[in-house]
């Protein structure tokens, strides 16, 4: 590769997939009881796939790390020899798609005598002594070690979440801390003066599906590891809303906003694939959200990848080949890499909240490479999911999703410019936005009220809803923010939001309200956000502007339906429209766009302010 003058990515796993029947793993690991993740029973979790199902293994078991060892001492000092500034390897992929093999739901993995070991451990870090936890669990434990982890949901009052909530968590930390050491064991065979990054598997289920995002997860966490982190995205062009989702949360999440793993070709298994046209779509809509770089899988086909740009024996698909050079012509002739997706506002997913959906569920959906007839997933939904209030006023598990799902509309009616992340993300990363909305219920974690608060009194404004918490995560009494707003003489914005005055900014209470959009464009209205007009709803705006302040902006309008519409946009600051970047366009230069855009088209426009 140096040879030819290209730059090069590797992925030496351990675990690597690439349609592999084992993998990547040798035989003789995937067969070695010792290394086998545990379900619920205790029974060694396994992987439907195809061809053949693979036991999963245990990322806690200290025999893994050994047999990794082997392989990273033979692989990584030639990989060294190569790597910046000697050589033109650039980065590498830490594992892949670590999700417990696609064992998501919180109760399929992994219960082997090793990953209890480290629970009880986390717990231990947590709670520091023994009393501390019986208090939270109402439990009578003489020791850490004498707790064991739930093998399914049985809750049914507020005093039983904290049990729950610290088994999601500890899920998180399994993964974030043994894809750290592996890349720690990289990094001492010589690989520490290149990038190291980690592709989750999307976050919202296979094709599209609605639920929590951010549990097993954590990105935020996961970057304090690895240096960059992101998700995988395979989808069609009906699925806009979807894509949308998941690029807007690692745009508004990741340090480097990257798709290890972008749709190029499809494995021969999958139910529902895309074509061309999809391909098309979801990489400028990848672009549109704001990504800076992405890997297409497969752009070479194999026995297991069909429909890539270049067959199996060599032979290119031009028409294929066309889109995807033109793709990339467009992402570095605009100079993409310079700029960044303009946005003052910050739409929060609550990682106490996912963490009880996913801990919640009640029928434990094994991890499935195949798109099941019974319509369960290994993520949960609103079909596994218990509907129990635990003695709040809601199944706070079920309508956080309604309640995120109207933020997201309403700010999206509003034509408000709005980034997606989750409440792990740093007090920092928040400061660049001016307000950042979220859902709060009874119980918010006392760490997030304080920061949340924080964010208000430097400035900022909070959105949130429908609750003022008054209880933390352990279901013991905090009244941090009730105490912020107390001190302020609240002004009602109709009939179902109040402001409170807080240090340099404000909280805004939203309380249920059936239709967000004139309250969020009432609310924040005074704040002159960045944002847009369309004569049409269903059009979908973002627009870039470069790092260095200068005056050149692009603005890319969506059209995610099957009919064509006809465009009116203006954007907040205005810019002036001068020439449509994909089909090479020249406008009459004007403040406001007025074009055809046709079924499922996403057209570029490179505007000046």
């Amino acid at each position: 590769i140096e040879e030819v003058g290209m730059d090069i990515v590797v992925r030496p796993g351990p675990q690597i997939n690439a349609e592999l029947t084992w993998f990547g793993y040798p035989l003789r690991v995937l067969a070695d009881p010792e290394l086998q993740a545990r379900n619920a029973q205790g029974t060694p979790a396994v992987l439907t796939q195809v061809p053949r199902p693979i036991p999963a293994l245990s990322y806690a078991a200290e025999e893994f790390f050994q047999e990794v060892a082997l392989w990273y001492d033979a692989i990584c000092p030639i990989l060294a020899e190569h790597a910046y500034p000697n050589g033109r390897l650039l980065a590498a992929q830490v594992d892949n798609e670590m999700a417990y093999f696609f064992h998501v739901n919180a109760y399929a993995a992994d219960f082997h005598p090793a990953s209890i070991a480290r629970y009880q451990a986390f717990l231990e870090k947590r709670y520091q002594e023994i009393d501390a936890l019986n208090r939270a669990y109402r439990s009578e434990h003489r020791s850490f070690s004498d707790v064991e982890p739930p093998r399914r949901f049985e809750g049914r009052c507020k005093e039983d979440v904290p049990y729950y909530l610290d088994w999601a968590e500890y899920r998180e930390r399994y993964l974030v801390d043994s894809i750290g050491r592996l890349a720690d064991m990289m990094r001492a065979r010589g690989l520490d003066g290149i990038a190291l990054f980690h592709n989750y598997p999307h976050p919202l289920g296979p094709g599209g599906a609605a639920s929590g995002f951010t549990t097993p997860f954590s990105l935020a966490g996961l970057e304090e590891k690895l240096d960059s982190v992101g998700f995988d995205l395979y989808s069609r062009k009906e699925l806009y809303h979807h894509v949308k989702t998941v690029m807007s949360y690692v745009v508004g999440t990741s340090r480097f906003p990257y798709i290890p793993e972008l749709i190029a070709g499809v494995w021969p298994w999958y139910l529902n694939p895309g074509d061309l046209h999809d391909e098309e779509f979801v990489a400028k809509a990848a672009l549109m959200q704001g990504i800076k770089g992405f890997s297409r899988y497969m752009l070479v086909e194999r026995d297991r990848w069909l429909a890539s740009p270049v067959r199996s024996d060599g032979r290119v698909r031009e028409e294929n080949a066309a889109v995807f050079r033109q793709i990339n012509e467009l992402a570095l002739g605009a100079d993409l890499a310079s700029m960044r997706r303009a946005a003052d506002v910050l739409l929060l997913a609550n990682r106490d909240y996912d963490r009880l959906e996913a801990a919640s569920v009640l029928v434990s959906f094994p991890g499935d490479f195949l798109e099941t007839q019974s319509g369960f997933s290994e993520y949960p939904n609103f079909m596994t999911v218990s509907e129990h209030p635990l003695g709040f006023e809601h199944p706070i598990q079920m309508v956080k999703a309604e309640w995120f799902a109207k933020a997201f509309d309403g700010l999206s009616e509003a034509g408000l410019a709005f980034l997606l992340s989750d409440t792990g993300t740093s007090l920092e990363r928040w400061r660049d936005f001016r307000a950042v909305v979220v859902s709060s219920f009874e119980f918010m974690a006392g760490a997030l009220q304080r920061k949340l608060v924080d964010f208000a009194t430097g400035g900022g404004t909070v959105v949130l809803g429908p609750t003022l918490p008054f209880l933390d995560e352990r279901m013991g009494p905090d009244e941090t923010m009730r105490t912020a707003v107390r001190s302020s003489t609240p002004v009602t914005v109709g009939p179902s939001a109040t402001t409170y005055a807080v240090g340099q900014g404000r909280i805004v209470h939203l309380s249920e309200v059936a239709d967000f959009e004139p309250v969020l464009r009432t609310v924040l209205g005074d704040l002159d956000l960045i944002g847009f007009t369309r004569n049409d709803s269903r059009l979908d705006v973002t627009v870039h502007r470069p790092t260095d302040g200068g005056h050149r902006s692009l603005v890319f309008v969506a059209n995610p339906t099957a009919g064509a519409i006809t465009a009116e946009i203006t954007t907040n600051p205005p810019v002036t429209f001068l020439h449509e970047l994909w089909t090479e366009r020249q406008l009459t230069p004007s403040t406001v766009l007025r074009d055809e855009i046709p079924a499922y088209t996403i057209a570029v426009y490179e505007a000046r302010r």
